[in-house]
């Protein structure tokens, strides 16, 4: 069995996706989940199909088929590799995917205690979108015709706030809120259509360890982040991070580092 994917807490929970033999299930990451998996060797996650599998009838229904790949790269190979246009588009396009003629929002996104970052998506994916990222606070700027227009404002904005914030520095406001006097600042500034306050459910004391694995009971998740109990300590698992392995039934048999609450 393989983890092959994930899809980041959207609305109840995150999951993983776990293949053998091509075909597809779906690990739920709901809280007091039992997680018993050991990593094994990680390779090229490979590849999934969405097939159609209505009845005669007309009822739709979708699935997922999992292609193998065995080339060592992890989690992808290049062959495997999505190489999304938009990524680093700063509007100097020609709107090179039919979603790019979709009304977009401009938005900001803060994460706990004190970092921010702003971005685009279609409107109609706003709150989903910012739901993905695990974003505490977010503030709607702004309502364009089209994604290239979007770029432009998000360009200008980016070069004083920045475009992107990296999983650690995520990781490391989660037992933390964000600050008030940093996001009414934020909003005096930039003077938002509406704001977003998210609750994820996740309460934790101390600041979680960053580690990869699969073993444990879910505390919670926050966009593609879960957090694990094991052994009395928390920590918090990147989902990316476990696509591409191999696992085995079994809790892990790696030694662990130990938080400060373990030993309270």
């Amino acid at each position: 069995m393989q983890v092959v994917g994930y899809r980041a807490r959207v609305e109840d929970h995150a999951a993983l996706l776990l293949a053998e033999d091509g075909a597809v299930t779906v690990e739920r990451l709901d809280p007091e989940t039992s997680l018993a998996y050991r990593l094994g060797e990680r390779r090229c996650a490979g590849a999934l199909e969405r097939v159609d599998t209505g009845s005669e009838a007309g009822d739709s229904e979708e699935s997922l088929v999992h292609h193998d790949c065995a080339a060592a790269d992890a989690p992808y190979c290049a062959e495997h590799t999505s190489r999304w246009p938009c990524a680093r588009c700063t509007g100097d396009c020609g709107k090179p995917i039919e979603a790019c003629d979709e009304e977009h929002a401009v938005y900001l996104a803060a994460f706990a205690p004190d970092t921010v970052k702003v971005g685009v998506t279609r409107s109609w994916r706003l709150e989903t979108r910012l739901r993905e990222q695990g974003a505490d606070r977010a503030a709607h700027l702004r309502t364009v015709a089209d994604g290239r227009i979007a770029r432009q404002v998000e360009a200008d904005i980016a070069a004083e706030l920045g475009d992107r914030v990296r999983v650690p520095t995520k990781i490391a406001g989660l037992a933390d809120t964000v600050d008030e006097a940093f996001w009414k600042s934020l909003c005096d500034e930039y003077d938002p259509l509406s704001t977003y306050d998210f609750d994820y459910g996740l309460t934790i004391a101390d600041r979680p360890i960053a580690e990869t694995l699969a073993t444990g009971t879910v505390v919670g998740t926050k966009g593609r982040v879960a957090v694990l109990e094991n052994g009395g300590s928390v920590y918090a698992v990147d989902l990316r991070d476990l696509v591409g392995y191999e696992l085995d039934e079994g809790t892990t048999e790696r030694e662990l580092q130990s938080s400060l609450g373990a030993f309270g």
